[in-house]
């Protein structure tokens, strides 16, 4: 599989002393950008580098998941299994996929944003593509940030040589550019697609008001500005179209995707496109399907590859508290295949198929369990939609917003929301009065088991400054022991050597 970097968009024109000729039956920027169909069409590529292996087609789950301790790997491939033991080699896959795929995105944003203004058409459509763009754009550099810490922020296409080798930046530098992104993407974008006219109309998929909103609250909420984050998640509280849809298992599979509770989703199919594999990096072909690679590479043993696993410590929070009707928490069922007499596993009764005596656990959100006799059959083919933005996470961080502000009291109705829809008990009879410090730890356990196996967990573990707290980190690996190969600077991926041996522009990440 061939590796491209950043630097790879712009070296292609980077050669001198060519004969320049121009292919009449091919497209260039030049000739491309003249109409709102062009418009629609290249923010629609932007779109496509959430599609990639790098990105949600498999491996940003990986990496996001296999490094909390609500997700472990015995993977026979080393760039899944060191990945949550924070034992990568810095030329690794795991290392490159995310940045390439990312940085695609990027480049693509950032012709979106230069090309499209000068084209006469629809305002109001134009304003919609450029706010999908600044979404897309900070959603790239959301994810550059946040895994690889201090990146190159190219914001406009390169124009000459001086322009190829983008230096690195700080995080900080980035967090502002992403807050500007979302802040003007929310100027720009529609709360739905459905009242709307034009090429757009009534499509599901693209980045919306509440989606910019809730992203620009979570990145504010990453950086510790919480009452201005608390201010975008009420905002979209406000909005009145968001809402938890009644069964928590809705959220993870084909048949119920872009449901209420969804802010903002990658959409993935087995009826779209072609049917070749597209695995990427490169420019996607007419024939690639859009299928993704979680439920195969995820799925349990016996029926996928099982690359990834739920830890036990995940299973055994789900037990700590029933619901107020004494039944085991709905989500755990849900979450994750585990050894009862009544679980079914692809059909098929899980004692039957792992022994009676078996105690392991397998993931079973964003599986294809109950629709195909195991992932085998479909491959690296399955259709469900990753959910990156649920209004269930709005409610949580918004209540943790408001505990941080010392509002404690007013954060238990956003928590209860999220409770009483699996059944628990009301939190404010149940751990009335909570101090600042109880309702931070509760908020961690209301987190851990609403967002279990959707890479969440590692981002609250390091913002939370566990990793820095000898207790909380030892607390973590005790629970969870691929914690124990954690030292100082891995709490962020290593910056692929490809992309440092090729721009003199960017270091390594400290503690690589």
């Amino acid at each position: 599989m061939k590796r491209y970097f950043i630097i790879l968009a712009v070296l292609l024109t980077g050669c001198t002393k060519q004969l320049t000729q121009t292919n009449p039956n091919q497209q260039t920027a030049q000739t491309f950008w003249k109409t709102a169909t062009d418009a629609v069409d290249g923010v629609n590529s932007v779109y496509g580098s959430l599609m990639l292996d790098g990105s949600y087609m498999r491996f940003t789950h990986v990496v996001l998941n296999t490094r909390g301790d609500d997700a472990t790997s015995n993977s026979p491939w080393d760039q899944i299994y060191n990945c949550g033991k924070f034992a990568l080699n810095v030329d690794g896959f795991a290392a490159s996929a995310p940045f390439t795929a990312y940085y695609q995105g990027v480049f693509r944003a950032n012709q979106v944003i230069e090309s499209v203004p000068p084209i006469v058409m629809d305002t109001a459509l134009k304003n919609r593509v450029l706010g999908q763009a600044y979404f897309l754009r900070g959603l790239y550099y959301f994810h550059l940030a946040d895994i690889y810490q201090n990146v190159p922020m190219p914001l406009t296409i390169a124009q000459s040589s001086s322009d190829y080798y983008a230096r690195q930046v700080s995080q900080d530098t980035v967090w502002m550019q992403v807050i500007s992104d979302f802040t003007k993407a929310a100027t720009l974008l529609p709360v739905s697609y459905a009242d709307v006219t034009g090429l757009d109309a009534n499509q599901f998929g693209r980045a919306t008001k509440g989606a910019a909103l809730a992203y620009l609250g979570k990145t504010l909420l990453f950086t510790k500005q919480y009452a201005a984050a608390a201010a975008q998640f009420q905002a979209v509280i406000n909005l009145g179209v968001y809402s938890l849809v009644p069964n928590y298992h809705d959220n993870f599979t084909e048949q119920d995707e872009n449901n209420p509770e969804s802010i903002f989703e990658v959409q993935f199919s087995r009826s779209v496109g072609g049917t070749t594999q597209g695995w990427g990096p490169g420019d996607p072909q007419s024939n690639w399907a859009k299928y993704e690679a979680r439920a195969i590479t995820f799925g349990p043993r016996n029926f996928a590859y099982c690359d990834v696993q739920p830890t036990k410590a995940l299973y055994y929070e789900f037990l700590q508290e029933p619901t107020a009707a004494n039944q085991v928490d709905p989500r755990l069922y849900a979450t994750m295949f585990y050894n009862t007499p009544t679980m079914k596993v692809y059909g098929q009764s899980f004692q039957a198929t792992f022994g009676v005596a078996d105690s392991e656990v397998f993931c079973r959100k964003y599986e294809n369990d109950g629709f195909v006799a195991s992932e085998f059959v479909w491959q690296f083919a399955s259709g469900i939609n990753s959910r990156l933005m649920r209004y269930a996470d709005v409610l949580l961080m918004y209540a943790e917003c408001l505990n941080e502000e010392g509002n404690t009291a007013q954060a238990y109705p956003y928590i209860q929301q999220v409770r009483a829809r699996v059944g628990l008990a009301d939190l404010a009879t149940v751990k009335p009065n909570l101090t600042q410090a109880q309702m931070r730890d509760q908020i961690a356990h209301e987190r851990f088991l609403e967002f279990g196996l959707e890479g969440k967990r590692f981002d609250d573990i390091r913002r939370w400054g566990w990793l820095q707290d000898p207790t909380k980190l030892a607390w973590l690996q005790a629970r969870d022991p691929e914690f124990k190969t954690y030292t100082t600077g891995r709490e962020y991926m290593p910056i692929p050597l490809a992309e440092i041996e090729a721009n003199p522009g960017v270091i390594q990440n400290k503690g690589w």
